[in-house]
């Protein structure tokens, strides 16, 4: 990677972030310490981004692996990126990431969709699993500033989606 840079191939450098993104998610965390400790931290903060467009399951294992590793910052960022992605997608990834026991991870994921999404699409996200994702969603708007809260459980009512069922 150093040589490429050195050599102004960027965009061959750039092909192997994006090769490294699709290895085995348990490859991460020794991947992020071998770049920072190359000096590449931008080039890592690069793999997270193209890690973040991947399938939802693979996200999802990609944020485990981080998560276990200690490296929380880096799983953030890359859940985080990861909510620019369809909701239903967003969906998918936190019931994996639930299903494998990475909650902080799951919740983190919502968090996230929450403070940069609508309410509305919030909701819809609710919608694929009303009892895990209710619970979460209000949870994480309630710690927001402003009145995401108040706006979630309206977007919830108009789609249906009783809220006090859940919590």
């Amino acid at each position: 990677m150093l040589a490429l840079r050195a050599q102004g191939r960027s965009g061959e450098a750039h092909a192997l972030l994006c090769e490294a993104a699709a290895r085995p998610a348990e490859q991460l965390p020794a991947l992020a310490d071998e770049l920072t400790r190359a000096g590449l931290a931008a080039d890592w903060a690069t793999l997270l981004w193209e890690a973040a467009s991947l399938p939802p399951e693979r996200l999802a294992a990609a944020a485990a692996a981080l998560g276990a590793a200690g490296r929380e910052a880096d799983c953030d960022a890359l859940l985080r990126q990861g909510v620019a992605r369809p909701a239903a997608e967003v969906a998918a990834a936190a019931l994996v990431l639930g299903g494998a026991g990475r909650i902080r991870e799951a919740d983190a994921l919502l968090g996230a969709f929450v403070r940069v999404r609508t309410a509305e699409e919030a909701a819809g996200l609710a919608r694929h699993d009303p009892p895990w994702f209710v619970p979460r969603l209000l949870r994480a708007a309630r710690v927001l500033p402003g009145p995401r809260h108040r706006d979630l459980l309206h977007a919830l009512r108009v789609a249906g989606i009783a809220a006090g069922r859940y919590t």
